[in-house]
């Protein structure tokens, strides 16, 4: 029996090779404990105990302490959990009417109740299978319920508003109370007909949906979500950029009430039928978090309205362009309270994004554009002027993010150092001028505020709008008032560097392409994110250090 003493941070961290793991806990005993990594698999750790200054691996003494991500990625994955035949319903269509559905809540914690409408043109009987997206030693996604022997029905296309909204009101076809071992992560419920008892003549699409909780882990990973509502399409080009008026005004809403069409932007992705931007700009990105066992929990945009989120560090990751102003408040009290803000992500900030109830009243089911971030910048002003008028703007976003949205925010190229003796590049033996190839794009930050206190630019470049119309592009680090700090990469693509999970497509727009895994954007990204839960130095640079 040990004597309780309270010890605060006591770690013991043996790494393996080129990795760390993101922990961060208290413990009431005498002693110390290791974190055991395994060479052939690094999600398999455990915490020991210590004694005698030896580590025993077969002791299994209860500390106090679980990372469930490194618990929930000893389970078998899944070697069946992708799309394999997925119809439009014409060449240059957006739908899948033969199965399509969507959920009645964009993220949801355990032991809470989520709805999930199906649609089968012609009616079909289907099964539901879900799958939590992560690691898994490689997998990608583990399945963790299968609903066999449902019935669909064709349900109604409801016909536009003024606001050319599509808000489906469909039966649900299946009613889920989210189990309480239900890690949190982002889930992917595959739907399959199942009519043909040959089982040739079948089609599928996915449902996507958070789970949610509200534990004090190191990371936050917030999803993209509400720009994956705003680029939908279905049923037939509807979205935030088709209405007759203009491409970029006030004018549209989009309802998360209805399926996301297949992905209409720089690449075709057969996965992407129901599944957002999710395969596409950020799962690559949750994998080698998992992969890497760091301590992870998901939400979505709408969760950072009115937040109740602990965290370290919260990532903005891949396309994440709309954003409620509540939303840019909220995280901006994040980081004045001395969360780390890493912006892995292009295009961010980029557009007001007011969220709406739903038609019955349920939270957040609506969004519109009803104006720019940007401040007084000139960026703001030509957007206004360009597709105004708008009923709000908001502030500067670049002294949130450390880099603006600036005109052409589209365009490619590769990602270059310019500080390369600053602590992000330790260990990548990187110097100046040296560059990862074709890892900027589609879109990305620029302009930095330089009046900020503390901004450095620790990498930049130029991209080419159109392979032709140069424009440049601006990664920066700033400090955080609480010895925090606020990293911009600059870039939807960041994630492209980092892994490559079952069926991911590299995405190719602009007349350039990333290349895929590069060690030095994993170590960047490590030395970002360990520094970022670590909780000591985080802001200086350390410059000069032998």
């Amino acid at each position: 029996m040990f004597h309780v003493k309270r010890v605060i941070g006591l770690l013991v961290l043996l790494v393996v090779g080129n990795v760390g793991f993101g922990i961060d806990f208290q413990f009431d005993t005498v002693g110390s404990f290791v974190l055991v990594q395994s060479d052939n698999n690094p999600t398999d750790a455990k915490l020991i105990l210590q004694k005698n200054g030896k580590a025993d691996m077969n002791d299994n003494t209860d500390v106090g302490f679980t990372n469930p991500i490194v618990q929930e990625n000893r389970n078998p994955g899944s070697i069946d959990w992708q799309l394999t035949r997925v119809r439009l319903d014409h060449l240059d269509g957006y739908r899948s009417p033969w199965i399509e559905g969507y959920c009645s809540r964009q993220s949801v914690r355990a032991g809470e109740q989520l709805e999930i409408m199906v649609s089968t043109d012609p009616p079909s009987p289907f099964k539901l299978e879900i799958f939590r997206t992560g690691y898994y030693d490689g997998a990608g996604a583990r399945l963790v319920e299968t609903i066999e022997g449902l019935q669909g029905t064709i349900q109604p296309t409801p016909e536009p508003n003024e606001r050319r909204l599509i808000e489906c009101e469909w039966e649900p076809s299946v009613a889920l109370t989210i189990p309480e071992d239900w890690v949190s992560g982002v889930y992917l419920g595959r739907l399959t007909t199942t009519s043909d008892p040959k089982s040739f003549d079948y089609w599928q699409s996915y449902v996507i949906f958070i789970v949610r909780d509200d534990r004090p882990a190191d990371i936050l990973f917030q999803c993209s979500d509400n720009t994956w509502q705003a680029y939908n399409r279905w049923p037939n080009d509807y979205s935030l950029y088709t209405h007759p008026k203009g491409v970029l005004g006030p004018w549209a809403q989009a309802s998360f009430d209805r399926p996301y069409s297949k992905y209409v932007q720089i690449y075709q992705n057969p996965q992407s039928m129901g599944s957002g931007e999710w395969l596409c700009f950020e799962f690559p990105f949750a994998y080698w978090l998992e992969q890497h066992g760091y301590d992870v929990t998901y939400c979505s945009n709408s969760d950072l309205v009115e937040p109740d989120l602990r965290c370290k560090a919260f990532l903005s990751i891949g396309h994440d362009e709309y954003w409620d102003l509540r939303q840019y408040r909220n995280v901006e009290q994040m980081r004045d309270s001395g969360i780390n803000l890493l912006f892995f992500s292009g295009n961010s900030v980029c557009w007001v994004t007011p969220m709406q109830p739903s038609s019955d009243g349920r939270p957040h089911r609506i969004i519109s554009r009803s104006g720019t971030y940007g401040g007084n910048t000139q960026w703001a002003i030509q957007r206004e002027e360009d597709d105004g008028p708008f009923p709000e703007r908001g502030p500067d976003e670049g002294y949130l993010m450390g880099a603006r949205n600036v005109i052409p925010v589209n365009g490619s190229g590769d990602w270059v150092v310019a500080q390369s003796d600053h602590w992000i590049f330790e260990g990548t033996d990187m110097k100046k001028g040296d560059r990862i190839p074709g890892l900027v794009g589609w879109e990305y930050h620029g302009d930095p505020p330089l009046d900020l206190p503390g901004l450095e630019v620790v990498a930049e470049g130029t991209a080419l709008h159109g392979g032709v119309q140069p424009m440049q592009w601006t990664s920066t680090i700033y400090s955080g008032p609480k010895e925090n700090f606020v990293f911009n990469a600059a870039t939807i693509f960041w994630c492209q560097g980092l892994s490559s999970p079952p069926g991911h497509m590299l995405p190719w727009s602009h007349w350039s392409r990333p290349h895929g895994l590069d060690k030095r954007a994993q170590k960047i990204t490590h030395n970002l994110i360990q520094r970022a839960i670590s909780g000591i130095d985080q802001v200086k640079s350390d410059r000069g250090k032998t």
